[in-house]
């Protein structure tokens, strides 16, 4: 058997008759999905807040001993630094959980939805410490007592909130015409 026989014939490398954006995708690399719009964002940042509000404000001023009017504006400011912590942070989680898996929020599993949680919660106590400290007068480690007990609250209510929102109000797939 002579060495032309075995080989395979070349095939000449002309470019595909596709354009670049029709070419096939790697499938190794997940199609981004489509995250909520920005109108459904503050929707779900709006009704998470008030509910928080709502829920969290009476136990707080209990635990702390700050009057309830005193500790329903103080978490009136902490609501809205969580609202531009939450539409930043679930905006970027949700991209990368989207880019890294090709899942949408919606789908998250329940151990994925418990991380997100504390993520959340975490980097929110680094940022409203310092306001509980100087609205509420609490020494920095009462304070820090005082923001633990509230992560602990809004995580636990974080994870039924968006477990339920994402259930009334799934991600469509396909892109929706008006929006």
């Amino acid at each position: 058997m002579s060495r032309n026989a075995s080989a395979a014939p070349r095939q000449s490398a002309s470019p595909s008759p596709l354009p670049q954006s029709a070419t096939p995708r790697n499938p190794a690399v997940p199609a981004v999905p489509k995250l909520r719009s920005f109108r459904d964002r503050l929707r779900q940042i709006a009704l998470f807040e008030i509910g928080g509000l709502l829920l969290i404000s009476p136990p707080f001023a209990w635990a702390s001993g700050v009057p309830l009017v005193e500790s329903a504006g103080m978490l009136a400011v902490l609501a809205l630094i969580a609202a531009l912590w939450n539409g930043a942070f679930n905006t970027c989680f949700d991209w990368v959980e989207g880019r890294l898996t090709g899942r949408t929020a919606d789908r998250r599993p329940l151990r994925l939805r418990c991380l997100h949680a504390v993520f959340f919660e975490g980097g929110l106590l680094m940022l409203t410490l310092p306001v509980i400290v100087l609205w509420s007068g609490l020494a920095w480690v009462e304070a820090l007592v005082a923001d633990i007990g509230l992560a602990l609250a809004y995580t636990g209510y974080a994870l039924v909130f968006n477990l339920g929102y994402d259930r009334m109000f799934p991600i469509d797939p396909a892109p929706a015409a008006g929006r």
